[in-house]
């Protein structure tokens, strides 16, 4: 799994949510052999929103597909820039060992 964070206002977040995820890297991320799923995750507390995306793949090799061989390396648009205050520069991976739904 593949975690990437990024803050700012209710209102950038929301349009990332809403304009930027669905219309730009969704549909990327589909076209790459070994995505699996994705998953947004939005939390507002006063005048700041917290945002987590979370991407799953099959494999190392096909989040190198999407993000290079720097595969720690964010990979965020210029658009994003304008939606979000701050968001990570470097992504963090992890194993999923249990998968309960």
């Amino acid at each position: 799994m593949r975690v990437w964070k990024g803050e700012g206002t209710p209102d950038g977040v929301a349009r990332y949510c809403e304009e930027h995820f669905p219309t730009s890297l969704l549909p990327e991320l589909r076209t790459i052999e070994g995505f699996l799923e994705a998953r947004v995750l939005v939390r507002t507390a006063d005048a700041k929103s917290e945002l987590v995306v979370m991407t799953t793949w099959a494999s190392l090799e096909a989040v190198r597909s999407f993000a290079g061989e720097n595969n720690e390396r964010a990979v965020a648009e210029p658009r994003v820039s304008e939606l979000l205050e701050r968001f990570d520069e470097e992504v963090t991976h992890f194993t999923i060992v249990h998968d309960v739904r």
